[in-house]
């Protein structure tokens, strides 16, 4: 088992007396649901529209080399949990769209959230909650740490539900009934700015995790294509989704909140890239489904380990002490954001508590903070360790050369820096346990 990384927080060091429940900072975790770090015009992406984004990370801090499994459940219960795949074993998608009884145990694999919670936070949490169905286990997010949720109930009265047009969302145990008409990303970023303003009006710090249900798929019309009468595109789906992260900065600026609230936006895997058509596809080195970038083409993406498939954007701003336009290189996997969000609001980690991530809270204030040798990825029984110039699978073997992303050809047996790599990685794949 590794041994956790911890530091003193960071805050705590800069300030000459403790921070007291007024001047705690709020945190506000925009997780977007399929999309892969190519996406974003900050990145070097080239096929799609990401204006606001692109704007946060010109006022903010951008992670160039931020890593997550490459599908939803394995890397959301990392990220709440701070563990690998290896040591929670939820490396497939939680089929809560069958309905099932299965859930995530938070108590037995505590969260963030409920550590900071107990230090008085308001908590909430937005959107896909693939971790359990809430008709058989209706106390599942408030155990996991939150006191206030609006969420796509998934399973309704033995149906599957919808979270687009029409959706079906679950609001602190009640399914809404007043948002038949509405685009339910769009709720869900009402249902934000609420709870921001109702921490505001109580002198009370807050902490959001809001899973934006875009893009996923299926690709339907926002509301821009509706008003323009234009087809329903995946391009279309990204653009609006930078619409709606404009729209939060917006209010935690008009709110007058800015410089005591940490705004991160990441992806959860990478793109689904069944969802994008190439229009190169018919010339030589395109794919149906590639990708660009200013570094080169990007094949795969969600459901492969691999670049493509875990490689995620994220970016922060809010505070002046985040440092604007800024890009960090140091590597960051999701399990990281446990210790980070501890940190930067003063929380105390149980001692007791094994976890597998370390806070990035210097590198978001521009310093030198503890740097990750690697990042580890997962999904069904395969795994990957990727240190940033090479990676290993563990079932497999293979052993990818990622010296010249986004190409990763495997690697050349006969080279000597290959063959250390492999052995480098294989220790540490013996120290990777349940």
């Amino acid at each position: 088992m590794p041994t956790p990384l911890r530091t003193l927080p960071l805050l705590l060091l800069l300030l000459s007396t403790p921070l007291t429940a007024d001047d705690r900072p709020n945190v506000l975790l925009i997780l977007a649901d399929d999309i892969g770090y190519e996406a974003l015009g900050c990145y070097g992406g080239l096929d799609f529209q990401t204006p606001r984004l692109d704007a946060m990370a010109a006022e903010g801090l951008r992670f160039s080399r931020a890593y997550a499994s490459p599908v939803c459940t394995p890397t959301r219960v990392s990220l709440h949990t701070s563990l690998y795949t290896t040591r929670h074993q939820h490396t497939i998608v939680l089929p809560v769209h069958r309905g099932t009884k299965k859930t995530v145990d938070f108590q037995a694999m505590p969260t963030f959230a409920q550590s900071i919670r107990s230090t008085g936070y308001a908590t909430s949490v937005t959107g896909k909650w693939q971790l359990a169905t809430l008709e058989y286990w209706p106390d599942h997010i408030r155990d996991a740490g939150f006191d206030s949720w609006c969420v796509w109930q998934i399973w309704l009265q033995g149906k599957k539900t919808l979270r687009h047009w029409n959706p079906t969302l679950n609001q602190d145990g009640r399914v809404r009934d007043d948002i038949a008409d509405r685009f339910g990303p769009d709720v869900l970023v009402d249902y934000v700015i609420d709870q921001m303003r109702d921490a505001q009006a109580k002198e009370q710090p807050f902490l959001i995790v809001h899973n934006e249900m875009l893009p996923h798929d299926p690709i339907i019309a926002t509301p821009e294509d509706r008003r323009l009468g234009r087809p329903a595109k995946l391009d279309h789906m990204i653009n609006y989704m930078d619409h709606l992260v404009g729209r939060l900065l917006d209010a935690v600026d008009s709110m007058g909140l800015r410089d005591n609230t940490y705004v991160l936006f990441m992806g959860d895997n990478g793109t689904h890239e069944e969802d994008f058509r190439n229009p190169q596809a018919n010339e030589p080195g395109q794919r149906r489904h590639t990708r660009h970038t200013r570094a080169g083409n990007v094949d795969g993406g969600k459901f492969k380990l691999g670049d493509a498939g875990t490689h995620v954007p994220l970016i922060v701003w809010g505070p002046p002490s985040v440092p604007a336009g800024q890009v960090c290189d140091d590597l960051v996997d999701v399990v990281d954001l446990f210790p980070t969000f501890c940190e930067l609001t003063g929380t105390s980690i149980p001692e007791e508590l094994s976890i597998d991530g370390h806070s990035i809270a210097a590198q978001i204030h521009g310093q030198p903070g503890p740097t990750r040798p690697w990042t580890h990825q997962g999904i069904g029984k395969e795994e990957n360790l990727f240190d940033g110039s090479w990676r290993l699978f563990r079932q497999s073997d293979a052993l990818k050369d990622a010296r010249s992303l986004p190409a990763e050809p495997n690697a050349d047996n006969q080279d000597p820096q290959a063959a250390a790599a492999r052995d480098r990685l294989e220790t540490i794949f013996q120290g990777l346990t349940p």
